[in-house]
């Protein structure tokens, strides 16, 4: 991987990290956004960066240009009612191209409600919500780009994203998280960290096909705050019952969704070992990290700065 040229689509939170990680091992990376504003901190953390709102791509000779020079390819953006905006713009420039490997984001939502249920990559999909059948349609695409190119493509399902800057104690903190109970509702989770340990090994391995990008844990979303409030030393939030919440439409849809996944395929096939297996380690990290020297570029669950 020494040397090569990373192009990325939605240099956003998960990126950013993934970014961090690969960077001492490649020759340059490239990073797109869709907000003029960001371009300087990209270019700040050592990314070319390149402006790409996923409508109407305007600066096309130059994502042209650094897709001919990329050898790996990380998708980060999500696609809508027209398909995938990556593919939309620059499917011709891909194929031209050819990179080595081609990672995709996609999220665990693609299985919909299996009640509980364990499920895995063979799993059929069920997707409840209009994004989830959006990512589905999205994830054909790739699959048939792969199919008609050659180009190896690695769809990774993410479940819930946190991390550095992304985690419950500011809510708790603030006295404004709320345990949400709904029986029989579980879910995992995924350290922003251990998204990059399997994006670089998808790279590394030029994987193929989906994989799980899970922790090995599945949890109730109240015992998980709990145990957060538990290392600030502060009493669990307030129980809400799910019928009696109010919640927004999608916070409303993502407890319409009960499911463990199985995370057996990177761990067999891309040799990954999960920094933070369960939310327990994930939270002890932040913590740490918020105690020590803040990096640049990213946030503390207090607002504070960080380093990417």
């Amino acid at each position: 991987m020494r040397g090569k040229r990373l192009f990325v689509f939605g240099f956003g939170y998960s990126a950013r990290t993934i970014a961090a990680r690969m960077q001492p091992k490649l020759a340059e990376i490239f990073g797109t956004t869709r907000d003029p504003e960001k371009l300087s901190d990209i270019k700040a953390l050592g990314v070319a960066p390149l402006l790409f709102d996923g409508d109407a791509p305007t600066l096309d000779d130059q994502i042209r240009e650094a897709l001919s020079e990329s050898d790996l390819v990380l998708v980060s953006i999500a696609p809508d009612a027209d398909g995938d905006p990556v593919l939309w713009h620059f499917r011709s420039e891909l194929t031209a191209a050819k990179p080595k490997s081609l990672v995709y984001l996609c999220t665990v939502g693609v299985y919909g409600d299996h009640d509980g249920a364990w499920v895995d990559e063979t799993s059929e999909c069920h997707p409840v919500s209009k994004r989830s059948k959006e990512r589905v349609v999205a994830e054909d695409s790739w699959r048939k780009f792969s199919d008609e190119t050659g180009v190896p493509v690695a769809i990774v399902r993410l479940a819930g994203i946190y991390g550095p800057g992304r985690g419950p104690f500011e809510k708790i903190r603030r006295g404004t998280a709320r345990r949400i109970t709904k029986p029989g509702q579980v879910f995992n989770r995924i350290h922003v960290n251990d998204i990059a340990e399997i994006v670089e090994a998808a790279f590394a391995k030029r994987a193929d096909g989906i994989f799980n990008g899970v922790d090995d844990e599945p949890a109730p979303p109240e015992d998980v705050l709990a145990f957060a409030a538990g290392l600030l030393k502060l009493p669990p939030p307030p129980a809400v019952p799910f019928e009696s919440a109010e919640l927004t439409p999608m916070a409303r849809s993502f407890y319409g969704e009960s499911k463990r996944v199985r995370n057996d395929k990177i761990k067999r096939e891309l040799g990954v070992r999960l920094a933070y297996p369960t939310y327990r380690e994930g939270l002890r990290a932040i913590l740490t990290a918020e105690a020590h020297e803040t990096p640049r570029g990213a946030k503390t669950s207090d607002g504070k700065n960080l380093r990417v």
